[in-house]
């Protein structure tokens, strides 16, 4: 993918310039090449109207932060991207850092593939995006609180190369490792979140679409400040997507806590998704993979709810692994979905 004239380049500086010298919103419009990161300030307004924003060629940098998280100690507040008219941001020519080549050989650590990274946020909005070709996790959430992030429509980047080496299209789960962009999730919801919504989400993801997990990594022991890692207070509502894994993921393992989450309405659009044969799961809970070095615990993962699923993939609801107080209810597989609800060693 070659950025055409169309695009402005060194369009990172033009807008973070807009943004410095605005007091409190600013709008752009027009489309434009991202070279570095985009940051933005608490009580600020950021208005995307009908444009294009693509990541260069051969950059390794998120296209958007709060401008604190690089700042030991600090935080931001209320911070608003919305999207206005057609809205494309876009991860461009991917650059070949994978989670293999994390950290290794010179390449930063492969959260630099994020496409919005919030850390330290109290107070965000995000809303009315088209996000294309996400070379890793689209968004990534640490300890951020009190958000909303709806009308989110996805296209991963579903490239493989064949057996002679020739680019092809298509996702399944026989050609996974052949798949150039791995783990491209939607949203991810991490450690110290709470009190979020996310609502109205659309297109193909190729791993989850929305991921609620809580891990002790790298990012996770970075941005603490030492606070309370639970994650709390999470409603998923109308998911509309296709994705390899999971629709919605839910997992928590290495301490702290995953409760009082509610994930309302979950359809698959798999049949006509043409990057996607068909995916996993629709839900899936836990896991008996040690992904932290130590097992899952009833006691740091309850109060799920799940309702409203309707899925063709292999098995529309997967609950993995001990697990507290949970409920799924009107769960509803078609199409050759093996299992609607399936408990495994719970």
């Amino acid at each position: 993918m070659k950025i055409t004239a169309d695009f402005v380049k060194n369009g990172a500086e033009l807008i973070q310039k807009k943004i410095n010298e605005a007091s409190g919103t600013v709008t752009i419009s027009g489309n434009f090449e991202i070279e570095k990161t985009i940051s933005i300030p608490s009580d600020f307004h950021i208005i995307l109207e009908n444009c294009h924003l693509r990541m260069a060629g051969n950059t390794f940098c998120n296209m958007f932060t709060n401008e604190s998280i690089n700042c030991d100690g600090k935080k931001d507040k209320n911070i608003i991207i919305e999207g206005r008219g057609n809205v494309v941001l876009d991860g461009g020519e991917y650059n070949g850092l994978s989670e293999r080549t994390s950290g290794k050989n010179g390449l930063p650590h492969i959260s630099a593939n994020n496409m919005l990274l919030f850390a330290q946020v109290d107070g965000f909005r995000i809303t009315n995006l088209h996000i294309r070709n996400q070379r890793w996790w689209a968004m990534n959430f640490l300890y951020c609180r009190n958000g909303y992030i709806g009308g989110i429509d996805f296209c991963a980047d579903a490239t493989y190369l064949d057996e002679n080496g020739r680019l092809q299209y298509g996702l399944s789960l026989d050609n996974y490792e052949a798949i150039r962009v791995k783990n491209a999730d939607g949203i991810d919801i991490r450690r110290g979140c709470k009190n979020i919504i996310i609502e109205n989400i659309t297109g193909f993801t190729e791993d989850d679409t929305v991921a609620i997990t809580s891990l002790p990594g790298k990012l996770e022991k970075r941005f603490s400040l030492e606070e309370d890692d639970d994650i709390s207070g999470i409603i998923v509502r109308n998911v509309m997507s296709s994705s390899l894994c999971s629709q919605v993921r839910l997992l928590c393992q290495g301490g702290g806590k995953l409760y009082n989450v509610l994930v309302d309405g979950v359809s698959d659009t798999s049949a006509t998704c043409p990057c996607l044969a068909r995916g996993s799961h629709a839900v899936k809970i836990g896991d008996l993979r040690e992904y932290a070095g130590v097992p899952q615990s009833a006691a740091e993962i309850y109060n799920i709810n799940v309702r409203n699923v309707f899925s063709r993939a292999e098995t529309a609801v997967l609950i993995v692994g001990p697990i507290g107080e949970h409920r799924a209810e009107s769960i509803m597989g078609f199409d050759g979905c093996i299992k609607e609800i399936e408990k495994i060693n719970v």
